[in-house]
């Protein structure tokens, strides 16, 4: 990354933390115990120009084109001041998962119809994939989507989708033609107005209760041919495009946390008093303290490197495995080490430390676990 651009960067970065922590910080632990979504902040982060980070300018994006490297320093500086993990998880998964794949595969008619809406805050879009039978072996999905005359009949469920119950639109993916297996793979935009299209209530989760979580039911749904994305069969290539994105952006943001995490980490050592001096001058407590710095700081190079080469356009299967593994599993690691330090206080509610470690697991699970990760690294270095 160039001097001239990381600073630049680092100064967007410093601003969104700013953004943050005045406007969207005051009830995080509020909306946290009641896994409550705020449409409200959702519309502020909108006007900031958060979701404009994925986009072009046409459509109403920061600049002419999408800048990556741009995009997960902001990303960083959200989590860093905002402290609310979920809420980051839900920008980056309508930003990367929804909002890339329109703005590089879609018509110039889906563009001004779902993008500029979507940058503007006015609608949510979500992004479904899993299924009951198709988790980390995601292509054996068994939606199905009929060709009919004007358009196709959708039929099937979906899981786990992030925004799934409050969003406007869904960008869904059914096999249009189950013979083929993945290569039958079809991308629709499916609206919550069809006839057909049912939102399940927010599921209750472990961590990340911000981010709305639900089932996606569609039971002889109709959508027209001009809400297909791309063309029939192009589904595989536009989900796996999309994830190597979305891995950038929602690990930005983990990272965000993990460097809150330390400076907390940090200060509470240096206050806190046992046996007559500082518990930072116990070697079990410092030695803490380098660990979360060492995978911090790994995991940065990690990031930015897969982020350049994303940004150049190049495909980055290996990096971005890497990265989801490396970088999913330290935050689990120095939550729990955070933890250790604050001790009693770290495992209240009211210290928002544990909250970081409920939150920590999930990316051991979503966008590819931490073992579906080991086996491509493996593939892809040659065993």
């Amino acid at each position: 990354m160039k001097k001239d651009s990381s600073n630049r960067f680092q100064a967007y970065r410093d601003e969104v933390a700013d953004f943050a922590h005045k406007l969207l910080r005051h009830d995080v632990l509020e909306r946290d115990e009641n896994s409550v979504f705020s449409r409200e902040s959702w519309k502020k982060c909108a006007d900031f120009g958060m979701l404009a980070l994925a986009a072009t300018k046409t459509y109403g994006g920061q600049e002419e084109t999408i800048n990556i490297l741009r995009a997960i320093r902001a990303m960083e500086g959200f989590a860093y001041g905002g402290l609310d993990n979920g809420f980051a998880l839900a920008l980056n998964a309508q930003m990367w998962t929804v909002q890339l794949p329109i703005n590089e595969c879609g018509t110039e008619d889906q563009k001004q119809k779902f993008l500029s809406r979507m940058v503007k805050g006015e609608w949510i879009g979500g992004h479904a994939l899993t299924e009951a039978e198709a988790g980390s072996d995601v292509y054996s999905m068994k939606m199905t989507a009929e060709k009919v005359e004007g358009g196709y009949r959708l039929n099937g469920t979906k899981r786990y989708v992030t925004l799934g119950p409050v969003a406007d639109f869904i960008l869904v993916f059914a096999n249009a033609r189950p013979e083929q297996g993945r290569w039958g793979i079809t991308a629709f935009l499916v609206e919550r107005s069809f006839d057909g299209y049912e939102a399940g209530p927010n599921e209750q989760k472990m961590g990340l209760r911000t981010a709305p979580f639900g089932e996606i039911r569609l039971k002889d749904c109709f959508v027209p041919d001009e809400n297909r994305l791309g063309n029939e069969g192009a589904g595989f290539g536009i989900a796996n495009h999309s994830l190597e994105y979305d891995r950038c952006g929602i690990l930005a943001s983990n990272l965000g946390a993990m460097e809150r995490q330390l400076e907390d980490s940090v200060a509470f050592a240096k206050q806190r008093r046992q046996f007559g001096q500082q518990i930072s001058k116990f070697q079990s407590v410092s030695n803490r303290i380098a660990d979360m710095k060492l995978r911090l700081e790994t995991a940065r190079l990690l990031l930015y490197n897969l982020a350049e080469k994303k940004q150049l356009g190049e495909s980055a299967m290996l990096e971005s495995s890497m990265l989801k593994l490396y970088l999913s599993e330290s935050f689990v690691a120095s939550s729990l080490d955070a933890i250790r330090i604050q001790a009693g206080h770290g495992y209240l509610s009211s210290s928002e430390t544990e909250r970081n470690l409920r939150d920590a697991i999930g990316g051991i699970i979503y966008a590819g676990t931490s073992d579906i990760q080991r086996n491509i690294i493996a593939q892809l270095t040659g065993l």
